[in-house]
């Protein structure tokens, strides 16, 4: 039966025990808060990085490792710092020191002393620092909570899916895309331009925009620039020549002959050219003969001019676009003026008698040169320009050194007392040229001084 001593004796180790317990956890926090607030940093980092790098990891298996890692410090942390725990008896000899009992704990333990009561409160002398304590768990733990809830995109697709690229590259892009769209165009000369675009796009993002890729591009923009404005004007020179051909009727022989000239080498132009139509519009025109125009069916010849006047719109639409380089919408007003397209008000001589209306005209060898007036600008007034008028100043008192004060018309003072011939000896000879000037001409004393000088 237990008696009240023992019951005192349980009591006093109980209060010990928990006392015990409250010094020892103390002592595992303060050697676990540095680590766990440096791991809880690193680990935040290394969360984001194998996000970043492995996009298909799941966040359960990086949230498990993460508190994996936590509770094999926690246990690192434990072995060292066990150094300093204490036990039962001396948490026991903390308390009776804090509550002054005069060893009397510490004697009823030797069995020398009964124990003494139990007070209400037992106080050891320690208290928690909850800000010391609760700060680098919590410090941990968000960083670890921002290692895996924070947005991180993938290094596969977390930059821009279309990196910015050479306009150019884009601009013959969609000339190849509108060439091929019109299905008049040879798909050889398309496949080729898209494989050296494609070479292009494969050398390294940071080598797009140097210097040898932007040259290269030049080079293929103007190459293709080339090519569709020659398919352009072959087409047209073809089209042309067909049409005048076809309301030939009278025309004399030798126009004819020149007609037929043009369409042959529009043809050898557009054969021999990089940039060909469509095979089937190739053959229609090496097999079409233009001296029997008369005896073709009239809808399979306009058809084939509706096919050629598509080809050469295609083209003007890529140069007119202004994505090769080659045109551009600025030239237009110019085509326009050429042309005697536009608006404006014209008069000229022309068949059908004199009559004022819109545009410039097309000018011609008996008409002038049908240009409008004003046609770069408004023209401004002219002005009247009078006779230059010197300005004269009366106020002599203000003139500068080098200030012209009168200019007059003067006539040489000449000498003309005819000289007779001299002896070549005599003393009394005038002189010549500068031996006239600089001896003859002065005086003893300013010949002395002359000597003197050149002495």
């Amino acid at each position: 039966m237990e008696t009240p001593s023992d019951k005192l004796r349980d009591a006093w180790t109980r209060q010990a025990a928990t006392v015990a317990r409250k010094i020892n956890l103390a002592w595992w926090i303060e050697t676990l808060s540095v680590p766990l607030v440096t791991v809880g940093l690193i680990g935040a980092c290394v969360l984001l990085l194998v996000r970043r790098e492995v996009p298909q990891s799941q966040p359960w298996i990086l949230a498990l490792a993460a508190s994996g890692t936590v509770l094999l410090l926690a246990a690192i942390a434990w072995a060292v710092a066990r150094r300093h725990f204490e036990k039962p008896e001396q948490s026991m000899v903390r308390i009776e020191a804090s509550m002054r009992l005069r060893n009397a704990l510490s004697a009823a333990r030797a069995g020398v002393a009964p124990w003494p009561e139990l007070p209400p409160r037992v106080d050891a002398g320690v208290d928690w620092a909850w800000q010391r304590v609760l700060v680098p768990p919590l410090a941990a733990l968000a960083f670890l909570t921002a290692g895996l809830l924070i947005p991180v995109s993938a290094r596969g697709t977390g930059g821009d899916p279309n990196p910015d690229q050479p306009l150019a590259w884009e601009n013959l892009e969609a000339d190849l895309e509108r060439l091929g769209q019109e299905e008049v165009i040879d798909e050889a000369y398309l496949e080729e331009m898209r494989k050296k675009l494609e070479e292009l796009r494969a050398q390294e993002e940071e080598d797009w925009f140097s210097h040898s890729s932007l040259e290269a591009t030049d080079t293929l923009k103007k190459e293709h620039s080339g090519q569709v404005e020659k398919l352009e004007r072959e087409l047209g020179r073809a089209d042309k020549a067909l049409g005048d051909l076809q309301k030939a009727g009278g025309m004399p022989a030798a126009e004819k002959e020149r007609l037929l000239n043009q369409f042959d080498q529009a043809l050898q132009g557009l054969q021999n050219g990089a940039l060909k139509p469509n095979p089937g519009l190739l053959d229609q025109l090496k097999q079409l003969d233009p001296n029997n125009l008369g005896q073709m069916d009239p809808e399979q010849l306009q058809q084939l001019k509706e096919n050629m006047q598509k080809a050469a719109q295609a083209c003007k639409d890529c140069q007119g676009g202004g994505n090769n380089g080659g045109g551009g919408q600025g030239d237009e007003w110019l085509d326009e003026l050429l042309d005697g397209e536009g608006q404006g008000q014209g008069e000229g001589d022309q068949p059908g008698g004199d009559k004022e209306g819109e545009g410039p005209g097309k000018g011609g060898v008996d008409r002038g040169p049908g240009h409008a007036p004003g046609v770069l600008g408004k023209e401004g007034e002219k002005i009247e320009l009078g006779d230059l008028t010197g300005l004269e100043s009366k106020d002599l008192s203000r003139s500068l050194p080098g200030d012209l004060l009168q200019l007059q018309d003067g006539e040489h003072d000449i000498d003309k007392t005819p000289v007779g011939p001299r002896a070549g000896g005599a003393t009394g000879a005038t002189g010549d040229g500068g031996d006239r000037v600089w001896k003859d001409a002065l005086d003893p004393e300013e010949q002395k001084a002359l000597k003197k000088f050149f002495e």
